[in-house]
């Protein structure tokens, strides 16, 4: 499964007027039933949101307030995940006039069109906000704070990767949000740069559109977008392109000659395991080195280091003596795929220099590894691309 998170927006992408239909109540349930966790990521404040969505329950996280306030519905705990504005900021606001201010735990909001004042309200008090727009909405955050950001501190909180996220929304303050997600979708209603941005526009409306999103993820777990899918393509060389899922590839050449496309994974933050036979590479950008020629690797602290939300691990077996390599390549296969279906993670499994393993172990591994699978072989091997 790839998509193991749907990260949704409230108004006008779940929600109807401020309510969830029993439909859409229904197909989030079949959601969660899957094995798929929910994240809201939406701009209103918590007490009102808590008013008109008695479902709170069926989301493991809220990201509030336009991404400033963490909330756990099951514990009932808010993590404010910025400083709030001085007092005197919203003081000031309403002195000049600006009308229906609302003070959150962070946010500061009010509506158009108040947005001229509220900037120059920012600049005359030397404050280091910005200002965030949605459907009329303006509103004021600390700089850096939107609900990409929020919803990365969600996502961290579950242990997965915006990688295995798919994003919905309907409005301007998506873009930031739906951006990071692995996968955007703009309901049907969603305003036309939202949509001309989407990776997938839903034909439904609102909740409807949802529903319709959640029947293709328990479907094929939107493998029939797949060719729709291009804005996370690597670029290998100056002509091609790697699809960062559902490809499995053979490389032939000399130990350490997949570093350029493990750099480009890691600057695209996809998390991988090399096991490094030989202990061929000696660093990788974003990747933690297990094992030393003294010392061998364990199958659990490989797993562990791996749980961790972007973590990227080489596996250097040169401290097991040559013959035990193999069996210990063919024992970690299972735990990878195990880790992988659970969490999502790695997306990447690599293997250096398969000399030292016979056909039909080659054969094992390659059945055992899911999707996204990457063999990398010494020049000797190159015989073995059919395997």
């Amino acid at each position: 499964m790839r998509y193991l998170a749907l990260c949704s927006d409230y108004d006008g992408t779940l929600a109807h007027d401020g309510r969830l239909t029993d439909s859409t109540i229904a197909s989030l349930e079949r959601l969660i039933a899957s094995g798929r966790r929910l994240v809201m990521v939406t701009g209103r404040e918590l007490p009102e949101l808590l008013d008109v969505c008695p479902r709170i329950d069926l989301f493991e996280y809220v990201v509030a307030e336009n991404g400033a306030l963490l909330y756990c519905p099951k514990s009932r705990e808010e993590k404010p995940l910025a400083e709030p504005p001085p007092k005197a900021f919203a003081e000031e606001l309403r002195k000049r006039g600006v009308g229906r201010v609302s003070v959150g735990r962070v946010i500061v909001a009010t509506w158009e069109p108040h947005e001229t004042t509220v900037l120059q309200t920012i600049r005359d008090l030397g404050l280091e906000l910005h200002v965030i727009f949605n459907k009329g909405a303006v509103m004021v955050l600390p700089a850096g704070v939107n609900k990409a950001s929020g919803l990365k501190r969600a996502l961290d909180a579950m242990g997965l990767s915006p990688h295995n996220a798919v994003g919905v929304g309907d409005a301007e303050n998506d873009h930031a949000f739906l951006s990071l997600c692995e996968c955007s979708v703009a309901v049907a209603n969603a305003l036309a740069g939202v949509k001309d941005k989407a990776d997938i526009v839903t034909r439904g409306a609102r909740g409807e559109g949802v529903s319709e999103l959640i029947e293709h993820l328990l479907t094929d777990d939107l493998a029939s977008f797949e060719p729709r899918l291009n804005r996370h393509n690597i670029l290998v060389d100056k002509e091609a392109h790697l699809r960062p899922y559902g490809v499995n590839m053979l490389l032939t050449g000399a130990p350490g000659s997949a570093t350029p496309i493990l750099e480009r994974l890691a600057e695209r933050a996809y998390s991988y395991v090399l096991v490094d036979p030989e202990g061929a590479y000696e660093a990788l950008p974003g990747a933690v080195r297990i094992g030393t020629t003294q010392r061998a690797p364990t199958f659990e602290e490989v797993i562990q280091l791996l749980s961790k939300p972007d973590e990227s691990a080489i596996v250097n077996l040169a401290g097991l003596p040559a013959g035990e390599r193999e069996a210990f390549i063919i024992g970690l296969m299972p735990r990878l795929v195990e880790l992988r279906q659970r969490i999502g993670r790695p997306h990447w499994i690599v293997i250096s220099d398969l000399r030292g393993l016979t056909a039909p172990d080659i054969n094992t591994v390659v059945r055992m590894g899911p999707a996204g699978f990457e063999l990398e072989a010494g020049p000797s091997v190159t015989a073995l691309q059919g395997a």
